[in-house]
């Protein structure tokens, strides 16, 4: 394998260049998708890696390679997929893991190398069970192979926060000597304060050799509730890459909050006198997005995206906002890409008016899908009075070509009986062809309308969880179903979509057992290795 050269398209960046903007590493894809219930196919994956180059992120960590064949394949369909910005991938400090990376994003005009490797005393004896000069040696030897594969490679000291300031500086020098272009100092655990980070980014900046040739980056976890101040710190420092995720999802209490980060920079400029690259104006429509992907609701009083972000109960703030909206509000519900109103289509619209909106809320769709949603959406306007923006979405969410069966429902039928007991009928056709009737009661009709599909599919599906929420208004608005099954000590997560709670339950509970029949089909791999959380 040769070593990729700068893409025509992207050149390569002075790291110094560029001083009043800070790059934004997006690892919603990552480190936000392999937390507990935001996982995500290969479709969806494609589907926010796009939102997210539309958004302006400079850089998009899509997965890990090694971990599964399904996240190679994840991560070089986004690298073939994507222009305009850089393709990462993560890779520990094993040889087979970087080629196994490097592979995958060959596709990419732009990549780059995520290396990884824990620094911090606790995690070199418990983790590694490696000495300080057996950690230096892995950071050079992984850097220089990464290289020779790769015009871009960061290196990150897991626990970094938690190192000896001295063996980091190190470490880090080492990485630089190695050929690193990027340096990432992550507080793993969430553990330290904005004082502290901003003091170790300014020593690292003037004690590791070669400082002056690299981006330091800042990849912050929430678990005190600082992960944006952290990070906002590491800035002030002069860190000039900041690694974030949408909706501040990932690892137990998340990720820093990109959609925060970019708007104090912002809001508060002549404090920070720094910007990012990023459409503000897609912030909401993005968040929006990877809500309705993964079934998660965005709480309201979410900070900068959350429904409740610029609503005013009070009749104090109201009466301050007819005043002057800058009483009460420190940005605009239009910077950030707050829609003016939802109601936009109704039955008489046509394919242009359709398209035309799915593009305003952030979704493109090629021809043939076009006519799928069309159909979808007419067929729907005869149900429903009123068509929202959230009805639109989860018509496009519908189109999901990494969910093609095996199983699909042909009829349902549903009947509550006083007491709370409810009985369910299904009727389930397969890609060979059969067709399976069954029929079950349970203590209500979500409960019911499982066991019916259990019995139809022959899988079993324990029920860990489940919640519906309305994505749009009204008394007959679509609901969003989730289910979360334990299986074969898994969780499995379905989504289903409809006006009609119970179909919305049947479809999210097929929906779990398709994806556990096509597993099944798969040939047995070796475990996959665990994904470190930087």
């Amino acid at each position: 394998m040769t070593k990729k050269t700068p893409n025509a398209e992207r050149p390569q960046e002075d790291p110094n260049a560029e001083e009043d903007r800070v790059r934004i590493f997006d690892t919603s894809l990552r480190d936000g998708e392999q937390a507990p219930g935001f996982s995500m196919n290969r479709a969806q994956k494609l589907r926010l890696a796009h939102a997210l180059s539309d958004l302006g992120v400079d850089v998009i960590e899509a997965g890990f390679p090694q971990a599964s064949p399904d996240d190679f394949e994840a991560v070089a369909q986004i690298a073939r997929n994507l222009r305009g910005t850089t393709i990462c991938g993560l890779s520990r400090c094993l040889a087979g893991d970087i080629e196994t990376t490097a592979r995958a994003l060959e596709p990419a005009p732009s990549a780059r190398i995520h290396l990884f490797l824990s620094t911090s005393p606790l995690h070199r004896e418990f983790k590694l069970g490696m000495s300080k000069q057996q950690v230096i040696d892995a950071t050079a030897n992984a850097v220089r192979r990464a290289r020779e594969l790769c015009d871009e490679v960061e290196f990150s000291a897991e626990d970094a926060l938690r190192t000896e300031r001295d063996f980091l500086t190190e470490v880090f020098s080492v990485a630089v000597e190695a050929g690193a272009n990027t340096l990432n100092a992550p507080d793993t655990v969430g553990y330290t304060t904005p004082t502290e980070v901003a003091d170790l980014f300014t020593w690292l900046r003037a004690n590791v050799r070669g400082a002056g040739d690299v981006v330091f980056s800042a990849h912050c976890h929430d678990d005190l509730g600082m992960a944006v101040a952290n990070s906002l710190a590491a800035i002030s420092a002069g860190a000039r890459q900041v690694e974030c995720t949408i909706n501040g999802i990932g690892e137990r209490a998340g990720n820093a909050a990109l959609e925060e980060i970019v708007m104090a920079l912002r809001v508060r400029a002549p404090l920070y006198g720094i910007d990012t690259r990023i459409d503000a104006r897609k912030l909401y429509p993005t968040s929006r997005l990877l809500a309705q992907l993964t079934g998660q609701v965005l709480p309201r009083n979410k900070a900068v995206v959350g429904e409740n972000a610029f609503a005013h109960e009070s009749g104090i703030h109201q009466h301050g906002m007819l005043k002057h909206r800058g009483t009460y509000e420190i940005m605009q519900a239009e910077d950030v890409g707050f829609p003016k109103s939802q109601l936009v289509l109704g039955k008489h619209s046509g394919r242009h008016a359709l398209r035309q909106r799915l593009e305003e809320l952030g979704h493109e769709v090629d021809e043939p899908s076009l006519e799928r949603v069309f159909a979808d959406f007419k067929a729907l306007a005869d149900r429903k009075n009123e068509i929202f923006d959230g009805d639109l979405e989860a018509l496009v969410l519908g189109l999901d070509p990494d969910h093609p069966g095996p199983w699909r429902i042909e009829h349902l039928h549903a009947a509550t009986h006083l007491g709370g007991s409810a009985s369910v009928s299904v009727k389930l056709v397969h890609e060979d062809g059969r067709t399976v009737s069954e029929a079950a009661i349970g203590d209500g009709p979500v409960d019911a309308v499982v066991r019916a599909v259990e019995r139809a599919t022959g899988e079993s599906l324990p029920l860990a969880d489940f919640h519906i929420r309305a994505v749009s208004e009204g008394g007959d608005a679509q609901g969003q179903a989730v289910i979360e099954v334990n299986h074969t000590n898994r969780q499995w997560h379905g989504h289903g979509y409809s006006t009609d709670i119970v179909e919305a339950a049947a479809l999210a509970a097929l929906d779990v057992a398709n994806a556990i029949a096509r597993e099944s089909r798969k040939p047995a791999s070796a475990p996959s290795p665990k994904v470190a959380s930087l």
